[in-house]
């Protein structure tokens, strides 16, 4: 474990959901359109809107893998050609600090961390697969947040800050659940990249949806926008190599394809004013990576200069102000500085995921190019500051 002058925050960490996350809150006529548990060739599996789910290979996630064991994969190295199931080895009984509060208060400590963000496991990939039916969806993640509010708290002893996730395919819904998540003292609240799924005002940065971006932004709590099903495997369906999306089912040519899903929802917010329209707008992007923040910001500036009096602000300089970025341990982290700034960076374990760190704070170690300033805010202080202070 990497050796600190200070506590740590981790702006990345996940919980394993409990088995009824989607069922124990969702009244119980809606189970056959949102979630249900069906015995298939004798394995426990998931059906969403009655079809079989395959976004989490075992959604029970008991056994479950080793935390960091694709650390080389996702560094690109797997020098003897290794499948998944290889890399994965042998798989754990699940740890109760990945289902239980208090138990994960306990390894924060064991771990040198004053506090994390807490994210959906399985939860990144529902909205996707139930964007046929709005209803099902808003029925799905109410009960979802409730039960992450009685399992989790969503500030739980100000070091825990679990994410309610809010869909927007119906807004006037959206923004009853946001009224209800800053009355449980919410401090964040998390969407998926890509489009608003259900609706037919795509776009996140919509006029049409002003009302719950205004009042997520007087709440003073920020966005975070963490991977998941985007439905972008439509793009890779055009080449061939899309269907439905399941994590850990890997294809080069995915992998090569350029479709950011986290680029394109950040490009349609900027282009569509949202960040003029709501200047106090915090946005942070969670596990997307950031080597899509170049490209992004070089395609914003030239849109700019083409079309300046289609904005009434400069995008670039509106993005660098609201938008903060945990990236991937293995991206260019000193570029990232030069492109935000280290006071926009967070640092982001993953954990306790395959494809995390097993040590949280050894991020610190790729964290080249910064000076001791520059470490402190990005290995605490800036999630740290995302955090409004509540009560404990």
């Amino acid at each position: 474990m990497a050796e600190l002058a200070f506590r740590a925050f981790d702006a990345d960490q996940h919980y394993y959901e409990a088995e009824d996350a989607f069922i124990r809150h969702v009244d119980p006529r809606m189970h056959r359109r949102c979630m249900q548990w069906a015995t298939v060739n004798g394995r426990k599996r998931l059906l969403v809107g009655g079809t079989l789910n395959r976004f989490i290979p075992n959604p029970t996630f008991d056994p479950v893998s080793k935390p960091g064991v694709l650390d080389e994969f996702f560094r690109g190295r797997n020098p003897n050609g290794k499948n998944i199931a290889e890399l994965f080895g042998e798989l754990e009984p699940i740890h109760p600090a990945y289902r239980d509060r208090d138990a994960r208060l306990g390894l924060l400590d064991r771990q040198g961390l004053e506090g994390s963000f807490l994210f959906p496991t399985l939860g990144v990939g529902m909205e996707e697969s139930l964007k046929h039916d709005v209803e099902a969806m808003c029925a799905a993640f109410r009960g979802f947040n409730r039960w992450l509010a009685e399992d989790w708290g969503f500030a739980h002893r100000e070091r825990l800050f679990a994410a309610p996730y809010i869909p927007l395919a119906d807004l006037d819904w959206a923004v009853e659940e946001l009224e209800w998540a800053l009355s449980q003292d919410a401090r964040m609240v998390c969407m998926t990249p890509g489009p608003v799924r259900g609706s037919q005002h795509g776009s996140a940065g919509d006029p049409h949806y002003d009302p719950f971006w205004a009042r997520l932004a007087e709440a003073g709590i920020p966005l975070a926008i963490h991977s998941g099903d985007a439905g972008y495997n439509a793009f890779a369906d055009l080449y061939g190599s899309g269907g439905v999306f399941r994590a850990f089912a890997f294809d080069p040519l995915r992998i090569a394809l350029s479709a950011a899903p986290v680029a394109d929802k950040l490009a349609a917010m900027a282009c569509d004013g949202l960040f003029s329209r709501h200047p106090k707008l915090r946005v942070a992007t969670i596990e997307c990576g950031s080597d899509w923040l170049r490209p992004l910001l070089k395609r914003l500036k030239k849109a700019y200069g083409q079309m300046p009096m289609a904005f009434q602000h400069d995008p670039v300089d509106q993005l660098r102000r609201s938008l903060w970025v945990s990236p991937y341990y293995e991206d260019d982290l000193e570029g990232l500085k030069h492109d935000l700034g280290a006071d926009h960076v967070l640092f982001g374990s993953d954990f306790p995921h395959a494809e995390g760190l097993a040590v949280p704070s050894d991020f610190i170690h790729d964290c080249k190019g910064y000076d001791e300033d520059e470490l402190r805010l990005v290995m605490r202080e800036n999630a740290r500051g995302l955090v409004r202070t509540g009560t404990a």
